[in-house]
């Protein structure tokens, strides 16, 4: 079991639906059934579903390969849970506040390398050295 893994999609997929919500908040309110319709908050919200959706599965990817490659870990736990929060900062930064917008994308970027980083490393690290041949017998046996 991926432990860190699910959590991460489990809390990815409720923010999912939450990001779609809000569109289709817009949408009725505003009656705009295809595309964007001129209407700029419109606009920002799909920006932010897309940015999410462009990101997430790469994360999630990432997230789930270091945990089978190494096991959980607070540091990997940590990872996910800020990626989640930079992603409910950046959309909420698209209705406004630029800080917010600006430490999502920080966020989002900095976890997308550092995770590629670690899998990278998990890669190309020289393997423990493994004996050649059938294991040996435990004590008492044979």
């Amino acid at each position: 079991m991926l432990p860190i893994t699910l959590a991460c999609a489990g809390a990815a997929a409720l923010l999912n639906l939450w990001l779609g919500v809000r569109i289709i908040r817009i949408r009725f309110r505003d009656q705009v059934s295809i595309g964007d319709g001129g209407n700029p908050a419109l606009a920002a919200r799909m920006r932010a579903h897309l940015n999410f959706a462009e990101y997430t599965p790469i994360v999630l990817i990432l997230i789930g390969l270091i945990e089978l490659a190494r096991g959980s870990s607070e540091w990997l736990a940590a990872a996910g849970a800020l990626y989640v929060a930079g992603r409910i900062a950046h959309a909420i930064g698209m209705d406004g506040p630029m800080r917010a917008r600006q430490f999502g994308t920080m966020v989002t970027l900095t976890l997308t390398g550092v995770l590629g980083l670690a899998a990278l490393y998990l890669a190309l690290a020289p393997a423990p050295a493994r004996p050649i041949g059938p294991p040996a017998p435990a004590i008492g046996q044979g």
